[in-house]
């Protein structure tokens, strides 16, 4: 696998032959397993063929049962300067719920030895767990505020099906996901967030000023990536790619110099619902002079029209950016809704 990623890369140079790489990211699934020396001949084969800026930010995706002191120790060595840990929760009984790995104790073992080599951490919580009071939720945050963490990432828990969690919820084993519950969750995250200075810049992100995540926002401010790797996404700025999600199909093409990535076009459609969408995540929100420019009049005067009726129940208004541009933006009370504020803001039929 390593060696058909690090050939993916240099297959790929081309795609990105005139931009400097700001971001890396080493995520989807369990890159913490990596050896030194894998890591080390990844990154050779990235600098040797992209312009990467000095100081780029550079994430690990990590399990706490992953990170021993060793291996957080070798990651400091590393180029990697930033660290991305799944906590979900500092309470054993919701990470047995959730079919975690690892262990409470794990969860802060990693976090004590992590802070003392990286400045720059983010951490994900889930929120609206069955059983969790708002107090439990509220010791979560307080716990990770005292770890003195720059960035968190928190969701609402979604359930999969096929999973233990969705076979002990149909049993009745476990009480389903409240809603209620998990907005209620949602408003505590926010008032406790904000009390702490970190700055709400997207649906489910929260940072310290200059510790937003670089690599993310990239995504939502519509810049163009390639993802190497099973599964990965890439985008061109036209077209959407994705490589073939099975493991061994992905090393046998690569092995045979091919490719195996599917490309979608894109339609104007597709781009304006994909940045209403991404927009309205975020504290940027959606540029009504962008919508102009890039999309055209009529476009801009139906986005309005439609988002006429969350504008007169306070879920969304219009303001001004930084630079006096106006800009369409959800409320304080519409944030927890903006996917679904999203959708009814879609051109179907253009």
């Amino acid at each position: 696998m390593i060696i058909a990623i690090k050939k993916e890369l240099e297959m790929r140079k081309s795609e990105l032959l005139k931009d400097k790489i700001e971001t890396i990211y080493f995520g989807g699934g369990t890159p913490s397993i990596l050896s030194k020396e894998d890591l080390q001949g990844i990154f050779e084969v990235i600098y040797k063929n992209y312009q990467v800026v000095n100081k780029a930010e550079i994430t690990l995706e990590a399990n706490p049962d992953d990170l021993s002191t060793k291996k957080i120790q070798e990651l400091a060595k590393s180029p990697i300067n930033r660290l991305s840990i799944g906590i979900q929760s500092f309470f054993e009984e919701d990470l047995k719920l959730m079919n975690r790995a690892h262990t409470a104790k794990e969860s802060k073992k990693c976090l004590k030895d992590a802070i003392q080599y990286f400045d720059n951490i983010t951490i994900d919580l889930i929120y609206g767990i069955p059983g969790m009071s708002s107090k439990k939720w509220l010791s979560n945050l307080n716990q990770a505020f005292e770890f003195g963490v720059p960035h968190i990432s928190s969701y609402a828990l979604t359930v999969e099906e096929k999973t233990a969690l969705h076979h002990f919820i149909k049993i009745g084993k476990i009480a389903p996901v409240n809603e209620n519950l998990a907005l209620e969750h949602f408003k505590i995250l926010v008032a406790e967030t904000e009390k702490k200075g970190f700055v709400h810049y997207e649906i489910s992100n929260f940072g310290k000023p200059s510790y937003f995540s670089k690599h993310n926002t990239s995504y939502w401010l519509g810049k163009k990536y390639i993802g190497i790797g099973p599964s990965s996404h890439t985008y061109n700025g036209f077209d959407r790619g994705w490589n073939v999600t099975n493991n061994a199909k992905y090393i046998k093409a690569i092995s045979i110099n091919r490719l195996p990535i599917t490309y979608e076009k894109l339609t104007k459609q597709n781009k304006f619902n994909e940045y209403v969408m991404t927009g309205l995540r975020t504290i940027w929100g959606v540029s009504l002079q962008k919508i102009s420019n890039d999309f055209g009049i009529k476009y801009k005067k139906e986005l309005l029209k439609n988002a006429q009726k969350f504008v007169d129940n306070n879920l969304l208004e219009i303001i001004e950016d930084q630079t006096k541009s106006k800009i369409l933006v959800t409320t304080k009370k519409g944030k927890f809704l903006a996917d679904g504020i999203a959708s009814d803001l879609f051109i179907i039929n253009a």
